[in-house]
């Protein structure tokens, strides 16, 4: 049964900070002259720490496979012979040759396969993943690109706009607006970055970048589970 992440001291806020305009820019890096007001709901929310923890911690634990095992001393061959006569001796009593404590004996209280998953409230969860998107945002690590799409895949591309926004050598989060297909192609080649749907995007994507490249449709899938929104 899947466990549920403490959120005891976990108190969401509606305090933004002020309006954060970011400009839109060209893959080339020079701007559109579009100036786009990002939602303090999304954007300008403060810092929780507890908050995003509670959420990488959950997002991380669910990856694991739970599938380590050793063998305790019921499932090593042998030993079902007991090795000597209980007394007379003049040595320690013992049962098995298997016994944890003999070489090529079984484990003592080692791992066994079992489920890791836990689970977060979905609020919680929601307001992690703005928190996130609003710490990025007021360390000036967001970019907005005008939409793009590629006809064929092209490396080079991706590449020569990474350098405009001075992200090239980076961890680079890329959020697109739905699938794009060539988009993906084009990046699976360059180190340290990741590509993926704003809808997607999970806390721990967005913190583990050091740069996000939003596209500019991409913010209204971003803004999905918000109050009063879709």
């Amino acid at each position: 049964m899947a466990e549920t992440a403490t959120t005891d001291t976990v108190q969401p806020t509606t305090e933004a900070s002020p309006p954060l305009k970011l400009p839109v820019r060209r893959m080339d890096g020079t701007p559109t002259g579009e100036e786009i007001e990002l939602d303090p709901r999304l954007f300008g929310l403060p810092r929780n720490d507890h908050v995003l923890y509670l959420a990488v911690k959950v997002e991380m634990s669910n990856r694991r496979q739970g599938t380590h095992a050793t063998r305790s001393r019921a499932m090593v061959r042998g030993g079902g012979r007991k090795p000597w006569r209980q007394k007379g001796r003049g040595a320690a009593r013992a049962g098995t040759i298997r016994s944890p404590i003999w070489r090529g004996g079984g484990t003592t209280f080692g791992p066994q396969p079992h489920d890791h998953n836990l689970k977060l409230p979905k609020k919680v969860k929601r307001l992690a993943r703005s928190i996130a998107l609003s710490v990025k945002a007021q360390a000036g690590a967001i970019n907005l690109v005008e939409d793009f799409d590629l006809e064929q895949p092209k490396t080079r591309r991706i590449s020569d706009m990474l350098q405009a926004f001075d992200a090239d050598g980076k961890s680079v989060l890329l959020l697109v607006d739905g699938y794009k297909p060539t988009v993906v192609k084009s990046c699976r080649n360059i180190h340290r970055l990741e590509v993926r749907d704003g809808v997607n995007a999970s806390t721990y994507d967005i913190l583990r970048a050091r740069k996000l490249i939003v596209c500019r449709s991409a913010l209204g899938s971003l803004t999905g589970g918000l109050p009063g929104e879709k």
